[in-house]
């Protein structure tokens, strides 16, 4: 699931941004950039400086990215995408730049009128395990603000919906009962608790790791009746390096109002 999940994060992120998504299969999509994603992703600043002075007409890229290799076709040229990838981690960060907060509306199609929207509010998370190995974790959480319903994976099934930044016609809001502050504080719960049932031997064993090296740092300098200041910052450093810790990172979040129906089609 979490490359579905990468391919649906990536998905609404350029769609969000209004770059056209030009062809799209089975674990890869190519994306035609705007400028401003352009010059945002692409890292071409003296030639969008030289065109600008020259008033040349812009070219903006094109990125195939591949989100899964077993799936995409053998023969695609493209950039992998993994939650190791420096391209994806820059998207992460381009996500907080550009704004990490939406509204939108589910675009509903039913004959009559005066449909209810419900309240939702979605957040996608990311928590990293680190010590001297990393490994990351990404949830996507939705929570109704009128029931209190909990949902996992709730991106992608916000990609099913079509969705639009303005509440259509003949629909209306309903208020929500639980206010977004205390929405994310449930939904932060529900993160530690699932983070509290992991198996976390993976600390235990970073820190035998350490204490491994601990022993031969000391055994190195077994032989010096005052330790010298290179000792204590390869103690540090090994600290820095084994410590376990976890991160939790929220990279974008919104509310969406959806048909009482919509979010579970």
């Amino acid at each position: 699931m979490q490359q579905e999940q990468i391919h649906s994060y990536l998905e609404s992120f350029f769609t969000a941004n209004s770059c056209d998504i030009i062809e799209k299969g089975q674990g890869y999509m190519t994306v035609q950039l705007t400028i401003e994603m352009d010059k945002e992703l692409m890292n071409r600043p003296f030639y969008w400086h030289y065109l600008e002075k020259t008033n040349g007409v812009p070219n903006p890229m094109k990125l195939t990215l591949i989100t899964d290799q077993n799936r995409a076709p053998s023969d695609l040229k493209g950039e992998v995408m993994h939650f190791g990838a420096p391209r994806l981690h820059q998207i992460f960060r381009s996500t907080t730049n550009l704004g990490s907060y939406i509204r939108l509306f589910e675009q509903v199609k039913e004959p009559g009128g005066n449909i209810p929207l419900h309240p939702w509010i979605g957040v996608n998370i990311i928590v990293s395990y680190q010590c001297d190995m990393k490994k990351d974790q990404l949830y996507s959480i939705g929570l109704h603000l009128v029931s209190g319903t909990l949902v996992e994976n709730f991106q992608e099934k916000l990609e099913k919906l079509a969705l639009t930044p303005k509440i259509p016609d003949l629909c209306f809001t309903m208020t929500p009962l639980i206010k977004p502050q205390s929405g994310l504080k449930r939904i932060e719960q529900f993160i530690m608790q699932s983070i509290h049932e992991q198996d976390h031997s993976w600390a235990d064993k970073a820190r035998e790791r350490w204490n491994e090296d601990l022993k031969l740092l000391d055994h190195f300098y077994e032989d010096m009746d005052e330790k010298p200041d290179c000792y204590e910052v390869e103690k540090e450093a090994l600290r820095e390096l084994y410590e376990p810790q976890i991160n939790i990172s929220v990279q974008n979040g919104g509310v969406f109002y959806l048909t009482p129906h919509g979010i579970f089609k």
